[in-house]
């Protein structure tokens, strides 16, 4: 009998706890929205509760405020990139030619960039707090260090510096290209998607020193 009893309190509070973590998620899910739209420095609390459909006293009930908010989704963001870019990364960096590297690496990078415009925004938006930019700092490192191993495969040749820094210089390229792709129509995506790859292979292809 007591058994019963404590299985049915136990019910009740499973189901609250389910329903507090779904609003948590919707509250992320709209304040991705927010941000990707109105950029970090000018969203706000009630502007990412009335998307969420939700009170500001609701939101108020899992975050402290825009930045709690911001931190949580990327740390969201960074368990996803970890999923995305795995797959991305795991390549045999040495075998590939340079061309067919890139796509194997850039294809699934820009894809989860163009799915999740909010992460874009956090990542570079430069209106962000010194807090959230290092909350930032691991999805930063996980692409430098996968790309650095990479580079360490394929040019065992080059000082671990030297390979660092072409890993660094090829990572704020992208960046640079990005905002392109971001903003290119799906007809205009495949053309900037090939300028922004052909311009880090004719880097890549020096800096490694690739024939």
């Amino acid at each position: 009998m007591t058994g019963d009893t404590a299985s049915d309190t136990a019910k009740p509070a499973r189901k609250r706890q389910a329903r507090g973590e779904k609003r948590m998620h919707e509250l992320l899910d709209a304040a991705a929205e927010v941000f990707a739209t109105h950029g970090y420095a000018k969203a706000s609390t009630n502007a990412i509760a009335a998307a969420a459909g939700a009170s500001p006293g609701t939101l108020y009930q899992f975050f402290r405020g825009k930045q709690e908010i911001a931190e949580a989704l990327m740390a969201r963001y960074v368990a996803r990139l970890d999923a995305a870019h795995g797959a991305a990364f795991v390549v045999d960096g040495a075998a590939l030619p340079l061309a067919d590297l890139l796509d194997r690496v850039l294809d699934p990078i820009i894809a989860f960039d163009r799915a999740n415009p909010g992460f874009h925004t956090l990542l570079a938006d430069p209106g962000i707090t010194p807090e959230l930019a290092q909350a930032k700092r691991p999805a930063q490192d996980l692409i430098f260090q996968r790309l650095d191993g990479i580079f360490a495969d394929r040019a065992p040749h080059l000082p671990a510096d030297e390979r660092r820094l072409t890993a660094a210089v090829a990572i704020h390229m992208f960046r640079g290209l990005l905002p392109m792709i971001m903003a290119a129509s799906e007809r205009e995506l495949p053309t900037v998607t090939r300028e922004a790859k052909q311009a880090l292979h004719a880097y890549l292809a020096v800096a490694l020193k690739e024939s």
